[in-house]
C-alpha cells in the first residue's frame, strides 16, 4: 500500500516498482476488492499486482525496441504479475534482468508467430475451429477447436508449420452477444404477442430488464428483437401494479442504454423522478421515439382488465406493442409504458409504471451507462447488529426489515442507521404498532443523506420506514434491537 514518503519502492520478486505518490495513488477499493474476489488472491497481492502491471505496461515498449528482431513477447506470471520478457537471443537476458523483469529464452520470435497467425487469417476455417491467437507465454499460435483432426487438416492447407501451433480442445463455439436496450422489441411466443423493453436491471449478478406486467406471466419465455431465445419472466404483477422483470440468458448483455431510434442510443445514468410539467420521452418498438410532458403522478387507472394504481400520466402518444417500453427524462429512467388512449396519428394520453416500485419490490439494481449499474450500497451502518440494503427512487418508500416488521419481547433501546448516497435526502422513521395502526416513535428527517434514530421502548411490534425525500440510489440500513 502506498504511503506518504516522497519515493516508495514496492519490491516483488525480480520486479521493483518505484513510484511517486503524485502519479501512483492507491487503486479504487472496488477494483482491489473485485481482483481479490475473482482471482482468489489477498489484498496485498492485489495491490502489488496492480502496481507491477502499471510499471510493466510502461516498460514493455522500451524493452521491445531494445531487443529488436529477437523480441518474442511480454507477459505477466503469478498472482502478483511478475513481468516476463521473452527473447530468442540468450545474450539479451542480462539486459532484461536489469530492467527488473524475468528473462525467458524461446525458439520463435514474436514476428515469426505473427506471420503464422496472419497465414491462418487468410485461410477459411471449418466451423469446428473456434479461434486462434498468438500466445507469447507458450511461444505458439494457439488454435481452439472441437474437431482437432479437422483443425490439423486446416493447418496443413494453410501451409503453416505445425510445430508453431498449439491445438486446444474446445467444446463450445463462440457466439455473438446481444444488447438489452430500452425500447427494443421482444416477443412472448406462448402468448403470440410483442412488447418493448423498459430498462436493463439486475438482481444480484443476474442480468435482465424491466417491462410491463401485463405483457407476460411468471415462467413465460421471451425472444429478443431478433427472435433469438432471450429469457424468462421471473417477476410479474398485474393488475394492481403493471411491472415485470425478465431474467435473460448469457447471450444478452446490458450496456445501460435506451434505443432512441431517431434520437440515437441514449445513456441511462439514474432514476430521479421528474415532476408534473417536466418533459419526458418514450421509446417503444411500434411507434419508436415520442416526447411530451408529465401530467400527474400517482394516478389510478381503471383498465377493463383491472385497476392499476401509482401510475404516472403523460401526454405522450403510444400504440399497441409499445407496452413495457422506456419512459426517460434526460438521462434519468422514469418507468415502463402501461397503457392509455389515442395513438401517434391523432395524439393521446399514456400512463407509465414508475420504475422505483419494481426496483424496490424486486430487489433490483438499475443498470446505468458505462458498466455495471448503480454503485454498491454504502457501508456506513456496518457496525449494527443487522443490516439491510435496497435502492429507492426519489419519492419512493419501503419498510424494513424485509418489507415487514419485527417483534421485541422485552423493553430496551431500538437503534437505526441509514446510509444513503451523497447529495440525496433519505429519511428514516421508526414506527410501533399501537393495536390498530402504526405510529412514529422516532424519526431521522434532517436534510441529509444519512440518518440515525434511537428509541427506548416497551415490548411490541416495530418497523422502519425508509423514504427517499429527494434523490435516488442504493442505501444500507442498520438496526439494533433490545
Amino acid at each position: 500500500m502506498l504511503r506518504t514518503p516522497a519515493m516508495i519502492a514496492i519490491a516483488i520478486g525480480a520486479l521493483v516498482v518505484t513510484a511517486t505518490p503524485a502519479v501512483a495513488a492507491k487503486p479504487p477499493t472496488g477494483v482491489v476488492d473485485a481482483i481479490q474476489r475473482d482471482l482468489g488472491i489477498s489484498e496485498k497481492q492485489a495491490l502489488t499486482r496492480l502496481a507491477n502491471e502499471a510499471r510493466g505496461n510502461q516498460a514493455a515498449p522500451g524493452l521491445r525496441k531494445k531487443l529488436g528482431d529477437s523480441y518474442a513477447g511480454t507477459w505477466y506470471e503469478g498472482p502478483e504479475s511478475a513481468l516476463v520478457v521473452a527473447t530468442t537471443n540468450a545474450a539479451d537476458s542480462a539486459a532484461i534482468t536489469r530492467e527488473g523483469a524475468r528473462a525467458r529464452v524461446v525458439p520463435r520470435t514474436l514476428a515469426q508467430l505473427t506471420a503464422v497467425k496472419e497465414s491462418l487469417d487468410k485461410a477459411a476455417p471449418p466451423a469446428t475451429v473456434h479461434s486462434w491467437s498468438v500466445s507469447v507465454a507458450d511461444n505458439t499460435v494457439t488454435v481452439t477447436a472441437s474437431d482437432l483432426d479437422a483443425a490439423r487438416t486446416w493447418l496443413a492447407e494453410a501451409g503453416v508449420d505445425a510445430g508453431s501451433v498449439k491445438l486446444e480442445q474446445s467444446a463450445e463455439r463462440p457466439k455473438l452477444f446481444y444488447d438489452i436496450r430500452g425500447g427494443d422489441a421482444y416477443y412472448i411466443p406462448a402468448a403470440g404477442s410483442r412488447c418493448s423493453i423498459g430498462f436493463a436491471a439486475r438482481r444480484g449478478s443476474q442480468v435482465g430488464y424491466t417491462t410491463a406486467g401485463h405483457c407476460g406471466r411468471n415462467g413465460q419465455a421471451t425472444e429478443g428483437y431478433n427472435r433469438v431465445a432471450q429469457g424468462t419472466f421471473e417477476i410479474s404483477s398485474f393488475p394492481g401494479n403493471d411491472y415485470a422483470w425478465v431474467a435473460t440468458n448469457s447471450d444478452w448483455t446490458a450496456p445501460g442504454v435506451v434505443n432512441g431510434y431517431s434520437a440515437g442510443i441514449l445513456p441511462v445514468r439514474g432514476a430521479t423522478v421528474t415532476q408534473p410539467g417536466g418533459s419526458v420521452c418514450r421509446s417503444g418498438s411500434t411507434t419508436q421515439w415520442h416526447c411530451g410532458t408529465v401530467s400527474a403522478l400517482n394516478t389510478t387507472v381503471n383498465y377493463a382488465e383491472g385497476t392499476v394504481s401509482g401510475l404516472t400520466r403523460t401526454n405522450v402518444c403510444a400504440e399497441g406493442g409499445d407496452s413495457g417500453g422506456s419512459f426517460i427524462s434526460g438521462d434519468q429512467a422514469q418507468g415502463m409504458t402501461s397503457g392509455g388512449s389515442g395513438n401517434c396519428s391523432i395524439g393521446g394520453t399514456t400512463y407509465f409504471q414508475p420504475i422505483g416500485e419494481i426496483i424496490s419490490a424486486g430487489g433490483l439494481t438499475l443498470v446505468t451507462s458505462g458498466g455495471g449499474g448503480d454503485p454498491d450500497p454504502p457501508t456506513g451502518c456496518a457496525a449494527y447488529e443487522d443490516t439491510r440494503t435496497g435502492s429507492l427512487s426519489s419519492g419512493q418508500s419501503t419498510y424494513q426489515p424485509d418489507g415487514s416488521y419485527y417483534q421485541s419481547t422485552t423493553s430496551g433501546t431500538h437503534a437505526g442507521c441509514l446510509d444513503a448516497p451523497d447529495s440525496t435526502d433519505f429519511d428514516l422513521y421508526l414506527q410501533k404498532w399501537n393495536g390498530s395502526s402504526w405510529t412514529i416513535v422516532a424519526r431521522g428527517d434532517s436534510p441529509n443523506a444519512d440518518e440515525t434514530v434511537s428509541y427506548s421502548g416497551t415490548a411490541g411490534y416495530y418497523r422502519y420506514r425508509v423514504h427517499a425525500y429527494s434523490g435516488s440510489g442504493p442505501y444500507t440500513m442498520g438496526l439494533n434491537r433490545p
